[in-house]
């Protein structure tokens, strides 16, 4: 396999979502699958400067097959490959939508989600970073969505491909940027 369109993918994505401000400091991490093979940002590495050789490639079991220390998080990206038929993962740390989540206030579902089916994102109950019970949530609760708010924690989005994925995380956090603003107005008086 070549890796090299997929590490640069990868790259080009989490530059992009750390150029967003989706992903600050050392937050946040990202993933694409290539049939077995899963490509994820490392562990310890901002975003904004994580380079091509530090992407960590594993099969779906986790062994490592290049690199050397994937993101805290492998657990959770590979619980949701086994369970949903995504290619892309984008978990972020984005203001708004954290707020959100740390808040335990929703996030409406507005036209861009898709149906209307739910008047609410998904959250997620909280589970410790890194830890199997939060890549068993999360994987749960991705069966029928495509993003879900983790409690207290951030946002995990998934798409077809990565860029659809990382779309949907900037997507979220805009939204929850809109109705944070929106209800901060409305008890307004002018």
């Amino acid at each position: 396999m070549n890796q090299t369109p997929l590490t640069m993918e990868i790259c080009e994505t989490a530059h992009y979502i750390y150029s967003k401000g989706l992903a600050p400091g050392k937050s946040g991490n990202i993933s694409a699958r290539f049939h077995d093979i899963v490509a994820i940002t490392p562990s310890g590495v901002s975003l904004g400067h994580v380079s091509e050789d530090e992407i960590v490639m594993v099969n779906m079991d986790g062994k490592i097959l290049t690199g050397k220390n994937p993101s805290s998080e492998l657990m959770l990206h590979l619980e949701v490959y086994k369970n949903k038929d995504v290619n892309g993962i984008v978990h972020t740390h984005s203001s708004y939508a954290t707020g959100f989540a740390m808040s335990g206030k929703k996030i409406e579902r507005l036209e861009g989600f898709g149906e209307r089916n739910n008047p609410f994102l998904k959250m997620v109950d909280y589970a410790q970073p890194g830890t199997v019970k939060l890549a068993q949530l999360v994987g749960e609760g991705l069966k029928k969505e495509d993003v879900v708010i983790l409690e207290n924690h951030g946002v995990v989005a998934t798409g077809e491909n990565l860029s659809e994925a990382a779309l949907l995380a900037e997507f979220v956090e805009e939204t929850a940027k809109t109705q944070f603003v929106a209800r901060v107005l409305s008890n307004m008086e002018f």
